[in-house]
């Protein structure tokens, strides 16, 4: 315990030391602008990495004994390494985040599946998912979410982080790993019903099925999200949601009380990524309409992930709370900044294909980031470039710190 604390409380230190510089309240303020839709220039940012290719001279390898604080020091050590050799536009709070113990927070339908390992450093794994759904009395499978909190078990954890971490930096309580709610129907429903080719082929065979199963889903969520506002478990204003910059002079609204937040005081991240290849009209039938109610409540909707949405913006423009929203590399992004037109953030995810080749391609980096750049000054768009959904970079984490200097000199230029 003892080597343990001495191993965190010098990381910590060096953590206190970088959140505190000037420059992270200026990346905050930048990142206000460009949720305000008035942006200085574009932001950039690195998530998702592939930790299991990034270790150099050791910076990632995780030296204490306990299992809780391995789970510190290695945020601590990712987020150092992240700040010394990609940093691009990250910001810094000044305080560590401890997990409340909070349970209840799924439908009580238990993934059965089969996994395949490729890599056994990469968490990244091949995936086959049985059918649990086979007929309507499935239905009841779907249970709703009864959310607790184990005061004791928090109070627990809060007691070890200020052993830690007091006299060095201050820690938090925290829920939903501070990057703010995460609800979506459709990551969940592939992996009750088998993957996601037999659901399509469940809204096509079985619609009304379907509908009852998205209902369901939508209810317990919102039952769910009444149940943290009831026991003051929501997080006041965030730093992150999802993979980008949460600051805003926009939240919390009038009312705001820091001991009780509210959904509406916060973002929330949506998005229905298997829908890429259906039409508009089942996009607004089976996730637009449905999961409304949802989206309505917050006060900020980051939409969209790997799902291409340039094809269906009319429904995507219901949404009324929608502020970002994400470019996959599937998007054609000319026709998404004409749509877009300045009205919401281009969140903009390059495609980190460019970083597994066999051979790293500076110019063809370049020339990606550019021409989403000119797109977006032609089409008056607020933009961010979020480089995520990084498998491998063949063992060469050089190229992922090369990407985000290349994209940080576009971005400044």
């Amino acid at each position: 315990m003892l080597k343990d604390r001495e191993i965190l409380r010098d990381l910590a230190k060096k953590y206190a030391e970088i959140a505190a510089l000037p420059v992270m309240e200026e990346k905050k303020n930048l990142w206000r602008k460009l949720n305000g839709l008035k942006p200085e220039r574009p932001m950039v940012i690195v998530d998702q990495v592939c930790w299991n290719e990034m270790d150099v001279d050791g910076e990632l390898t995780c030296l204490c004994g306990g299992e809780e604080a391995r789970r510190y020091e290695q945020d601590l050590r990712r987020t150092l390494y992240s700040w010394k050799h990609m940093p691009a536009d990250m910001a810094a709070e000044p305080f560590i985040r401890v997990e409340r113990a909070i349970g209840g927070l799924d439908f009580d339908v238990r993934v059965e599946e089969d996994t395949l390992e490729t890599d056994p450093s990469n968490d990244v794994l091949s995936r086959h998912y049985h059918n649990q759904f086979e007929g309507w009395d499935d239905l009841e499978k779907i249970k709703m979410p009864a959310v607790t909190h184990d005061t004791k078990e928090t109070a627990r954890r809060m007691a070890f982080a200020h052993e830690m971490f007091d006299g060095v930096i201050d820690v938090r309580e925290n829920s939903m790993g501070g990057w703010g709610a995460y609800l979506s129907v459709w990551d969940l429903i592939p992996m009750w019903m088998g993957g996601v080719e037999n659901t399509l082929l469940m809204l096509v065979d079985e619609p009304e099925f379907m509908h009852a199963v998205v209902n369901r889903m939508v209810e317990g969520y919102m039952s769910m999200l009444d149940q943290h506002e009831e026991q003051g478990l929501l997080n006041g204003p965030q730093s992150y949601i999802h993979c980008t910059g949460a600051w805003t002079d926009e939240l919390p609204p009038p009312g705001y009380d820091p001991a009780k937040p509210r959904t509406r005081d916060i973002w929330m991240f949506g998005l229905a990524q298997m829908f890429s290849s259906i039409s508009p009209a089942m996009f607004d039938e089976f996730e637009i309409e449905p999961c409304m109610p949802i989206f309505d409540r917050f006060g900020l909707v980051y939409y969209g992930c790997c799902d291409p949405l340039d094809g269906k913006m009319k429904e995507v423009r219901k949404i009324k709370k929608a502020r970002k929203l994400s470019v996959s590399p599937w998007a054609n992004q000319e026709k998404m900044a004409r749509e877009i037109d300045g009205k919401y953030v281009f969140s903009r995810k390059p495609n980190p294909a460019l970083l597994a080749w066999d051979s790293f391609d500076e110019d063809l980096i370049r020339k990606d980031l550019t021409a989403t750049r000119d797109i977006c000054r032609e089409y008056n768009c607020p933009l961010e470039l979020i480089q995520k959904d990084i498998s491998t970079v063949r063992n060469d984490p050089r190229r992922l710190w090369r990407w985000a200097e290349i994209a940080g000199e576009i971005a400044m230029s």
